[in-house]
């Protein structure tokens, strides 16, 4: 069970993500019908650590196994999809492939679960001010090389 809670008019969601970086570019994953990009991840789910959570993840979605490198920060964010509001903690890794010949890959890759609406780019780190990445605090967890840090994002105010 994902750790997500309805309390009152709020979605509290619990979520982890891993960066993984290959020749200055960033794994992210993008829904055909969203104007956004992301890190790879999802929900913690209920008696998992994030860092669990995020090998399993990138294992169901892309069929790879990852090393986690280091933790890097947690982002509170803020944001509304749909109407709803949801108040979000993200536990975001650093992490690489485990297999050298995933290290080695450039191409946009495509999801295993079935989930043809999600594809996975990799965006220049040079250029990631261009590209509408969610939540846009990654953009500074990316360019800072200073960690952990504590980052909040609203997008309510």
């Amino acid at each position: 069970m994902d750790l997500t809670i309805k309390i009152n008019d709020y979605y509290l969601n619990v979520r982890a993500c891993a960066i993984i970086i290959h020749n200055s570019k960033v794994l992210v994953h993008k829904s055909i019908d969203k104007n956004h990009y992301a890190l790879l991840g999802g929900r913690v789910s209920i008696g998992e650590s994030s860092d669990q959570t995020v090998r399993r993840e990138v294992k169901e979605e892309l069929g790879k196994d990852i090393e986690l490198i280091k933790y890097l920060t947690t982002v509170e964010n803020f944001f509304e999809i749909n109407g709803s509001k949801y108040h979000e903690i993200l536990f975001i890794h650093k992490a690489e492939f485990v297999n050298e010949e995933d290290k080695l890959i450039e191409s946009t890759l495509k999801n295993i679960e079935g989930k043809d609406y999600i594809q996975y780019e990799w965006l220049p780190l040079d250029k990631i001010d261009e590209y509408p990445l969610k939540p846009e605090v990654v953009k500074n967890v990316l360019k800072g090389n200073v960690f952990p840090v504590h980052k909040v994002n609203n997008d309510l105010v």
